[in-house]
């Protein structure tokens, strides 16, 4: 219908108000489209519109639910990707959608520019529970072994943060190992127990024995280990992303230029993990070659007395 209104040329004013061959015109021209649709049909949407002078305004309204369809179709896959993403398959079909969805909320905060920074007041939804929690959970503390084992790979490692490691405690001991080695203090399991000690990590009852053997757990390689905690968290990111945007585009009361607000922070936190991701990815620089050699300066010739030639030539 939409496209036969739009194709056909418009009618006269006066004759369209005498007959309806206008709208005879259009019937056949979307009934070649859509089967089935009557005359009848044509005149109850006729009736419908309660002021044919508000059409832009209706046409405004019908763009901005289409808008909040796109984004909801675009976070879903999103999440969906995540979801049907096996441990061993690349991030790239994650990226992929995370910048096409990128690319809608473009297009929507292009037709709809945000007129204040007035966030959605949908409430965020929960973060879904991990899959295969207790193996990342085993996979944590085999991280945290290591790294007090070898605190000197922290320093290789800067781009794995608290808030990636999936329980509260292991984030809190990765930050007490952190803060050791950033100190240049002594790393062991008793140096980073009474490290978390005085950061308040045992005051909700966690037993020191707990947190020691944590610490003293099989050792591996930090680094493969934290790329591991990394992409955990890229990959829970993503999802809670997806979701997150979903909530904000089944919110009635969320308007466009709110959706984009929403939609651009949801996004930023993603690609502030997704950084961090590439840079640990990336291959370790090589270390700067040492500085060439100095020339040793030419000594600088001597003032002496005058010799006994010189002197007598003087006399």
């Amino acid at each position: 219908m939409f496209t036969a209104l739009s194709t056909l040329p418009a009618p006269d004013p006066a004759e369209h108000a005498k007959n309806a061959t206008w709208l005879d015109q259009v019937l056949a021209t979307a009934g070649q489209q859509v089967r089935g649709l009557t005359a009848s049909y044509l005149h109850t949407l006729v009736q419908v519109c309660p002021r044919p002078q508000h059409a832009p305004a209706y046409a405004r309204m019908i763009e901005a639910e289409h808008a909040r369809r796109r984004l909801h179709t675009a976070a879903a896959r999103l999440a969906a990707t995540v979801h049907s993403l096996a441990d061993t398959d690349p991030l790239q079909a994650v990226f992929t959608e995370a910048d096409t969805l990128a690319a809608v909320v473009d297009d929507v905060a292009a037709r709809f520019p945000p007129r204040a920074t007035v966030p959605p007041r949908t409430p965020v939804p929960a973060p879904a529970p991990a899959p295969g929690l207790a193996e990342a959970i085993e996979e944590d503390q085999v991280l945290l072994a290591t790294a007090t084992a070898c605190p000197e790979d922290i320093e290789h490692t800067r781009w794995l943060v608290p808030g990636d490691f999936t329980h509260p405690l292991h984030a809190g001991l990765w930050q007490c190992l952190s803060a050791l080695a950033r100190r240049q203090e002594p790393v062991d399991p008793v140096t980073v127990l009474w490290e978390a000690q005085q950061q308040g990590l045992l005051d909700h009852g966690t037993p020191p024995e707990k947190v020691l053997q944590i610490l003293s757990g099989p050792q591996v390689s930090v680094e493969h280990w934290a790329q591991r905690t990394l992409r955990r968290s890229l990959l829970a990111t993503a999802q809670h992303t997806g979701r997150r945007i979903q909530a904000y585009a089944s919110d009635p009361a969320t308007t466009p230029f709110q959706l984009v607000i929403g939609a651009r922070r949801a996004l930023a936190d993603l690609d502030a993990v997704r950084t961090r991701w590439q840079h640990a990815c990336a291959p370790t620089p090589p270390p700067p070659p040492p500085p060439p050699p100095q020339p040793y300066p030419a000594p600088s010739p001597r003032t002496g007395p005058p010799t006994t030639s010189t002197a007598r030539t003087l006399r």
